[in-house]
């Protein structure tokens, strides 16, 4: 039989080795990459701010509106403003809660120090011009960082017809401008009306934390006249001799701060004098005594 020869299967040819690209095909394809990417639309970038931080971190930092040290002539964001407190019978309050039980707004009056003579005397001029200076429907309110203990006992005992505000924190002290660095509290007086409209902001002695809530008074009473900052009805501003004498009046009542201060400091000075003297003279006395024993003891031993 013939012999039967069968066909091989073609060899299967090796994968083609891959085309380098030369460096001109490079710089081609870099080109046109480039070229691509400069014609995408692209969205507006972020505006920086001056600190270099984009525009919306800048607004997220920026203070909000009604912060900050309250000026006169000026609406306040009433809730939150200088955080809790208390009156003097324990019972926690808010800036906004008084005022919101007010008729016409609040006036506070701060003090560094309960039953010291000028807050005594800042106290009792209040008490005694109570009836005048609510007679618009301002609520008035002592304020300071004394306990409601040693509140309460100032009350009673001076016969304050308004409460004392507690305010340990000083927080809304701080928030009203008149916290004294480090520590401490400035004599001043705040007035705020039902809408948050600062009346009045600034330190002042007894005298002249009093006169400054009776010259508003007398501005919400009168025919259109601004007395200290406040405009009338009519929201016309005095002119001539009156922004003359309120600005004397807000000098003096910076020198009788001054003054008022330099006696309190020195009437508390003297009070720790007087104690001191106190212990010493005790201490003394029970020294004499022992002595005296002691010898009265050897005495009685040589006898």
């Amino acid at each position: 039989m013939p012999v039967e020869l069968r066909k091989r299967k073609a060899p299967v040819p090796p994968p083609e080795p891959p085309v380098k690209q030369s460096k001109i095909s490079k710089a081609a394809a870099k080109v046109k990459e480039t070229k691509d990417e400069t014609t995408k639309p692209r969205g507006r970038p972020a505006k920086a701010a001056a600190n270099g931080k984009p525009a919306a971190d800048a607004e997220a930092d920026a203070p909000a509106e009604g912060t900050g040290k309250p000026e006169v002539g000026k609406t306040i964001a009433l809730d939150g403003f200088g955080g809790e407190i208390q009156k003097n019978d324990g019972t926690p309050t808010t800036l906004k809660a008084l005022v919101d039980e007010s008729k016409a707004g609040v006036v506070l009056f701060t003090y560094p120090k309960a039953s010291t003579p000028g807050c005594t005397k800042q106290a009792c001029l209040f008490r005694d011009s109570y009836t005048p200076l609510t007679s618009t429907g301002l609520s008035i309110y002592g304020l300071s960082t004394d306990s409601p203990k040693a509140n309460t006992t100032f009350k009673e005992k001076q016969k304050l017809p308004y409460p004392l505000l507690c305010d340990p924190s000083a927080t809304l002290i701080a928030a009203i401008g008149l916290k004294k660095a480090p520590k401490g509290t400035t004599r001043g007086v705040f007035v705020v009306d039902k809408s948050g409209k600062v009346l009045a902001a600034q330190p002042g002695g007894p005298d002249g934390t009093v006169a400054v809530v009776k010259g508003i008074v007398e501005g919400m009473e009168g025919e259109g006249k601004e007395v200290d900052g406040v405009k009338g009805a009519d929201g016309e501003e005095v002119t001539g001799e009156e922004p003359a004498k309120a600005e004397e009046e807000k000098e003096e009542g910076k020198k009788e701060a001054k003054k008022v201060d330099e006696e309190d400091k020195k009437a508390e000075a003297e009070a720790e004098g007087e104690k001191k003297e106190d212990v010493e003279m005790e201490d003394a006395v029970n020294g004499e005594g022992k002595e005296g024993e002691e010898k009265v003891d050897g005495e009685e031993k040589k006898e």
